[in-house]
């Protein structure tokens, strides 16, 4: 405790500009500057100026000891706006073996921050590090342990291993704790060095502080996403402590914004839902505790959004259950009716990950969904356009293709109109169970036909060539080009499919006058199909049409636009022609010609 009172006190003193003979006003001082620079050239002048005014003194000799930690300090600062200062590493490096315990916390703050794992300078550290481990002052023993996690590489892991495994067992939790830490990070750099001691992550799990159990849930974590099936035991275990910590039996320092634990919760979902994935025995321990969250947890608050959330996820991860699919989407519903971006994003995201299990799901939502895409968050945007892409059906797939197409004409980043333009043509050609009804939907209702027409206006040359290629093809294979004399027939009635239903509907009226059925019908069809001639000779008349969209307008026309009857072939010709002049640099436009 009295070490503890000595760093405040020189804390105090450094805040004041006193002590350490107006070095600390000197710093005080670089901060305001550099915050009232006006430019980004402003500011380097001012830390090139300061780094060379170190480089001097940091050089002297005989420097006392607290005014090179506030060297220290400032050449931290002066890295983390981007600037180096390695000539001041060593003397880094050489306050870590400081007795003092707050110039050794300031050398290894800076050595952390200065040196990578790999820095030729980690060999002076690793010795220091063994030594702090084994000292009777657990705050040293706490800092060496916190810069092993950061500089400790895979060769030197051997060299501490065994000091850090030791002090699993120390009577401090914080050192319980920072050596859960150490022995994680260890088996990210190098998972074959520490096998053999996983065993401990289990043990610590029944730690009788809350701080070392939460520390092991993130190397259980990783574990477990390596190999589920070894930690299935755990499941009743994890479930256990999440219901303590649901009712509050945590201590009330561990509540944040009145939340219990929740980053504790949080992780502990997180665990679960890789646990239940696709095991019904085991999913059916988790089930009570979830819906108790639900019915608990405060939405009041970030914090409990948050919690809410993973359960959504672990929710839609686990084996199904009815009443929690109906809490999660109660949840998911009140973050897409939420006015914040964020919740709104939650609630996209918690919505493509419920529909994969119900796709009923969507529904209720729909309206809700298409509307985020007004919201000016472009995170947003791209996220509800990849669940209108997951949602769409045939009910529902010309709103949101409509609405996708909107929003594509909006944006003026290339790349991803490219994206977009392709997902609604693959949406057009998705939801149609055939290829004479796809034609069909484009004459007759018009929403193929439209969607393609405004795809090739609005996205331009960014449309993958194949998919001009497939609409010809679809439109040819529809009408049937394969056979002379269904040619003649079918490009007069658009296509069987329809020529066959209303065929039926007018018999039955006109009974055996087949004739008059067959001529009625040749009529319908006919200025069906006229809309398509009509509204490609209307769209030549725009300026700066894309060459790809050129492509498709001319060959419809070179193959249908007499077909009907009302436009004669020099005049079809004619209009051609004054396409060709208008492109004469266009090759391509050239040979659909």
């Amino acid at each position: 405790m009295e070490q503890l009172k000595t760093i405040g006190r020189e804390l105090a003193m450094g805040s004041q500009g006193g002590g350490w003979t107006g070095q600390s006003k000197e710093f005080l001082d670089l901060v305001k500057s550099i915050g009232e620079a006006r430019s980004k050239a402003e500011e380097d002048r001012i830390i090139l100026r300061e780094i060379e005014s170190l480089r001097r003194r940091i050089a002297e000799p005989d420097v006392p000891r607290r005014r090179m930690k506030e060297y220290i300090i400032r050449l931290v600062y002066a890295e983390m706006l981007g600037h180096d200062a390695s000539f001041g590493y060593i003397h880094a490096v050489k306050m870590t073996h400081d007795d003092s315990l707050s110039l050794k916390r300031t050398g290894y703050l800076a050595v952390t921050l200065f040196l990578s794992d790999d820095h030729d300078l980690i060999i002076l550290i690793v010795n220091t590090i063994q030594k702090d481990l084994r000292s009777d002052n657990y705050l040293i023993v706490c800092a060496a342990l916190t810069a092993a996690c950061k500089l400790i590489n895979e060769e030197t892991i051997p060299a501490v291993l065994p000091q850090v495994v030791d002090l699993l067992a120390h009577p401090k939790e914080a050192v319980r704790k920072k050596a859960v830490m150490a022995l994680h990070r260890f088996y990210q750099r190098s998972p074959a060095s520490v096998s053999h001691l996983i065993s401990n992550f289990r043990k610590r799990l029944c730690d009788n502080d809350p701080g070392v159990m939460g520390a092991t849930l993130c190397p259980l974590f990783d574990l477990i996403t390596a190999d589920v099936n070894s930690y299935k035991d755990l499941v009743i275990s994890f479930v256990s402590i999440l219901k303590q910590v649901a009712e509050r039996r945590l201590p009330k320092a561990y509540d944040y914004h009145q939340m219990a634990a929740p980053f504790i919760q949080i992780k502990l979902l997180k665990i679960l839902a890789l646990l239940g994935s696709g095991d019904k025995q085991a999913s059916g321990h988790i089930y009570n505790v979830l819906g108790d969250i639900f019915r608990k947890c405060e939405s009041s608050s970030n914090i409990g959004n948050a919690v809410l959330y993973e359960c959504i996820c672990c929710v839609s991860s686990i084996y199904p259950n009815a009443k929690l699919l109906d809490a999660a989407a109660e949840s998911t519903s009140k973050f897409l009716k939420s006015e914040s971006h964020n919740l709104k994003y939650l609630g996209i995201d918690a919505l493509g990950r419920l529909i994969k299990i119900n796709p009923d799901v969507a529904e209720e939502h729909q309206l809700a969904v298409i509307d985020c895409l007004e919201d000016p968050d472009d995170t947003l945007k791209r996220k509800t356009f990849e669940l209108l892409y997951k949602m769409t059906k045939s009910t529902n797939v010309e709103v949101i293709v409509d609405r996708m197409i909107d929003y594509m004409i909006s944006i003026n980043d290339n790349h991803y109109k490219t994206e977009i333009a392709s997902r609604c043509v693959e949406l057009a050609e998705q939801f149609a169970p055939s290829n004479q009804w796809f034609i069909q939907f484009s004459v007759s209702n018009n929403f193929t036909f439209q969607t393609m027409n405004k795809v090739f206006e609005h996205a331009g040359d960014l449309v993958n060539v194949r998919v001009a290629h497939n609409l010809m093809r679809l439109i040819a294979e529809g009408f049937g080009e394969d056979d002379e004399g269904a040619d003649s027939q079918l490009r007069s009635s658009a296509f069987n499919i329809e020529l066959l239903f209303l065929h039926s509907e007018l018999e039955f009226i006109y009974g055996n006058s087949t004739h008059i059925a067959a001529k009625i019908l040749n009529n319908i069809l006919c200025n069906k199909f006229l809309k398509m001639v009509n509204s490609y000779l209307r769209i030549l008349g725009e300026p700066k049409l894309p060459s790809l969209f050129l492509q498709v307008i001319c060959w419809v026309l070179g193959e249908y636009g007499t077909a009907d009857g009302k436009y004669s072939a020099s005049y079809i010709i004619g209009k051609l022609c004054d396409v060709t002049e208008a492109h004469l640099c266009n090759d391509t436009v050239k040979v659909y010609f």
